[in-house]
């Protein structure tokens, strides 16, 4: 059995995360017996297990950039300088037209698309190779036309990145 934190509030379901510093954090309804609870960690052990090594691995990639402050710049720096010429030369081929863009220190997401269609990107994305981040704008780029994850949102993500597939693995990776 997985050793984890629990967290109990006025929620109606159970959940399960992985936090920063490599720890299981589950929060569960005040009323949710202990035995279901162990019961749900149980039966997504593999889950767990494949995420803990996903969050180690982001963190020995950014380990290096959180002790040199100048090397976090130089990653701000280059977010800056490159990803906005990217969003603006997919745009165009999309006929899109995001509100903004806005480079952040978000770590636990690449991108994100409000719902007023301004979009945010992490300067941590510099990390990984060109294919990748253009995977991303393409992606929140998309966010404008659809608000989801649907069948449709990737059929547009397909007809300008055939292999966004192989994309989402550099990320992962």
């Amino acid at each position: 059995m997985l050793e984890f934190e629990l967290r109990r509030s006025r929620r109606q379901s159970i959940s399960m995360e992985i936090t920063e510093d490599l720890h299981i954090l589950v929060r569960a309804p005040h009323r949710m017996r202990l035995e279901d609870i162990e019961r749900f960690v149980s039966e997504h052990e593999q889950w767990a297990e494949k995420h803990l090594e996903r969050v180690r691995i982001r963190r020995e990639r950014e380990q290096p950039y959180e002790s040199s402050p100048e090397a976090v710049a130089e990653l701000k720096r280059r977010a800056v300088a490159e990803i906005p010429p990217r969003v603006a030369h997919y745009a165009h081929l999309m006929g899109l037209h995001p509100a903004g863009v806005k480079i952040t220190s978000a770590r636990k997401r690449f991108g994100s698309c409000s719902g007023k269609n301004s979009l945010c990107f992490s300067y941590w994305l510099m990390l990984y190779p060109q294919e990748a981040v253009d995977y991303v704008i393409v992606h929140e780029l998309a966010h404008i036309v659809h608000k989801n994850h649907s069948a449709a949102f990737y059929r547009l993500i397909g007809q300008y990145l055939p292999d966004y597939r192989e994309r989402i693995k550099m990320l992962k990776q």
